[in-house]
C-alpha cells in the first residue's frame, strides 16, 4: 500500500474510533484497555482500542501484564486478564434487545458480570471455558483455563456447567468448580482471600496505565515531517499492541507534520505508566501530552 493511502487509512481509523459507528449496534464494545492487546479479524491483526466495536467471530488477545474490559450490547461486562484469548459468537440482529450466542475463553482468566440496574434482556448465552460449558442465568462468574485445567468460580447467581457429558448445577455463591486436566471435577468453597487474588487477575486498578474512551491525556509516540517516517512510528506502536493514530498538522510554508498519538488516559499518572510500557516494548520514546 502506498504511503499516502496508508496514511489516510490510519487517519480514518482514528476518526472512526473517536466518533463510533453510526450503523447497527455491535454485539460488544471495548470499554477499557491496558495494553498490549490485539483483535484478530478477517485475517488482519489490529491493536485493541477503547471504543472499538467488536464483531461476531473476532478473536481478542491480551499480552503479558495486559487486561481489557468488554461491554456486551445486552449490558453485561466481560473482564479479560493477561495472556487471554477470547472470542464472541452471535447471530443476534438486535443484540441489545435479545442476545443469543456463545463466549469462548480459549485461554486465560475472565470475569462475566450481568448488569444489575439495567432492565433484564432476554438472553440465551453459554460461556465455554476450556473443556467446560457454562449456562448463564443472571450472574457474576469468574473463570480461567490453562494447561493445568479449568476453574469456574460462582460469585453470585446460578450457573450450570457441562463437562464430559456431566452436568453440575451451582447455586451457592462463593464456591468454585475445579476441573484439573484429565481428572474429575469437584465443587469447593471459595475463601475471601483466594477470591481477592483471583479478582486481581482480571481487574484494572489505578496505576495500571489503562486507556479509556474519554480520557484527555495521550501519548505522543513521535512526530515526523515525512509520511514514511510517521508510518514507521505508527507501525511500531500498533505491532506492539498499542492503538496508535496519526494526526496531520499544517505548518508554515504549506508543509505538514504528522504526530503519532496513542490512547486516551484519565490522568497524567496513568499515561506515564502506559508510556513506560510502550517504551519498553518498542524503540520509541513517548511523551505524555494533554
Amino acid at each position: 500500500m502506498r504511503p499516502l493511502t496508508r496514511l489516510l487509512t490510519a487517519f480514518a481509523t482514528g476518526m472512526l474510533l473517536q466518533s463510533g459507528s453510526c450503523w447497527a449496534i455491535a454485539p460488544a464494545t471495548v470499554e477499557v484497555v491496558q495494553a498490549p492487546a490485539w483483535v484478530d479479524r478477517d485475517g488482519r491483526t489490529l491493536p485493541l482500542a477503547a471504543g472499538m466495536e467488536l464483531k461476531s467471530g473476532d478473536l481478542v488477545r491480551t499480552g503479558n501484564g495486559a487486561r481489557a474490559y468488554l461491554m456486551l450490547a445486552e449490558g453485561s461486562r466481560v473482564k479479560l486478564g493477561e495472556a487471554a484469548r477470547f472470542s464472541l459468537h452471535t447471530r443476534s440482529v438486535l443484540p441489545q434487545q435479545s442476545f443469543r450466542g456463545a463466549l469462548d475463553v480459549i485461554t486465560g482468566a475472565f470475569r462475566f458480570t450481568t448488569a444489575k440496574l439495567k432492565k433484564a434482556v432476554p438472553r440465551d448465552m453459554a460461556i465455554r471455558v476450556g473443556t467446560a460449558t457454562i449456562g448463564i442465568r443472571g450472574t457474576d462468574v469468574w473463570g480461567r483455563t490453562d494447561k493445568d485445567g479449568d476453574l469456574v468460580a460462582l460469585l453470585e447467581g446460578k450457573i450450570e456447567i457441562t463437562r464430559a457429558g456431566q452436568v453440575t448445577e451451582m447455586t451457592q455463591a462463593m464456591t468454585y468448580y475445579d476441573a484439573p486436566r484429565g481428572q474429575d471435577a469437584a465443587v469447593k468453597a471459595l475463601d475471601p482471600e483466594t477470591f481477592v487474588r483471583l479478582a486481581r487477575q482480571t481487574d484494572i486498578v489505578a496505576g495500571d496505565g489503562a486507556a479509556t474512551t474519554r480520557g484527555k491525556w495521550t501519548l505522543l509516540a513521535g512526530s515526523a515531517a515525512s509520511q514514511e517516517t510517521a508510518l514507521e512510528i505508527y507501525d511500531q506502536a500498533r505491532d506492539a499492541g498499542f492503538a496508535a493514530r496519526i494526526r496531520p498538522h499544517a505548518i508554515e510554508g504549506g508543509s505538514w507534520r504528522y504526530e503519532v498519538v496513542v490512547g486516551r488516559y484519565p490522568n497524567a499518572a496513568e499515561a506515564e505508566v502506559a508510556a513506560a510500557h510502550l517504551k519498553a516494548a518498542t524503540e520509541l520514546t513517548p511523551t505524555v501530552v494533554r
